[in-house]
């Protein structure tokens, strides 16, 4: 069970409830944009999860008033979106690696598609590594930037380091297309401005470790699935963080220089392929979904 606190006392819910309020907001967002009610769901799990995790997922689709159609696992739903189960009929079995970075996790997972049925040979990952570790790194190092500059520490304030991530998010987006970008902020702390600027060349040398750190999954995955690299037919990359270009250099040299599969935007692969297999389930493949 649990515990949240709320208005002073202490509720429990199952995770199935907890869930099932995600599925109604959601629900209301979607229904809002598309100005009709929804009742039919896929919904997409990690490729981890086990029957009893699947079945409580489809439980708080029912508690949340819906119909789950199916559940699919997210790197089946990417290699939907990236059209691989369509060319792995064309081309017999294909072996697919799914390299998963997010926001706070890693998964990678190794698919084989033969006619249209996709099996999971093996995943590997880290439940903390993402997004939030790299813009860490670059926090810090402004801090301690700004400490230098102005013997002042910002640790014990929340508001600016709240601002500080926020600047540093934008320059960590800025520097996927570009070689440096600025970070400037107004009255930082204590009505100190601060503006500084960093190159993506020094963001890799602060995030290096873990930027290497994503490939030992993906080590690990084959050697579970007993596949060797050169057998993997495409790397699908999902996730916001494969944006960053350091991480595609290490990705793609580590798989001797193979082009990445990058048709799909990384952000919205999973629910581009979710929402790929509702329309086929309910009939509507051929139409706009």
């Amino acid at each position: 069970m649990i515990v949240v606190q709320h208005k002073g006392e202490d509720k429990e819910f199952a995770a199935e409830e907890i869930s099932s309020m995600v599925l109604i907001k959601i629900r209301e967002i979607a229904e809002a944009y598309l100005g009709s009610t929804i009742k039919n769901v896929v919904v997409t799990v990690p490729a981890y999860f086990n029957d009893s995790q699947c079945q409580a997922t489809k439980d708080a689709g029912v508690i949340a008033g819906l119909n789950v159609m199916q559940i699919i696992n997210e790197p089946t739903a990417a290699a939907i979106a990236s059209g691989l189960d369509k060319k792995a009929t064309s081309v017999g079995e294909k072996n697919v690696l799914i390299f998963d970075l997010g926001g706070g996790t890693f998964d990678v997972s190794l698919l084989t598609i033969e006619e249209g049925i996709f099996e999971v040979k093996a995943t590997a990952g880290d439940s903390h590594l993402g997004r939030e570790d790299f813009d860490n790194r670059m926090v810090n190092h402004f801090v301690q930037e700004f400490k230098g500059k102005n013997k002042k520490d910002i640790t014990g304030n929340p508001r600016a380091l709240r601002r500080l991530r926020t600047s540093c998010e934008r320059a960590k987006r800025t520097m996927s297309s570009t070689a440096q970008t600025t970070i400037e902020i107004d009255s930082l702390y204590e009505g100190i401005d601060f503006y500084s600027t960093i190159t993506r060349a020094r963001f890799e040398e602060l995030n290096m470790d873990l930027f290497r750190k994503c490939i030992e999954p993906v080590e690990k995955c084959l050697r579970d699935a007993k596949m060797d690299k050169s057998t993997s037919h495409d790397v699908v990359l999902v996730g916001g963080s494969t944006k960053i270009p350091k991480v595609q250099q290490l990705l793609q040299y580590f798989f001797n220089g193979k082009e990445l599969c990058k048709s799909i935007n990384p952000d919205e692969a999973v629910v581009y392929g979710t929402a790929v297999q509702a329309a086929i389930l309910s009939g509507e493949g051929n139409e706009k979904v």
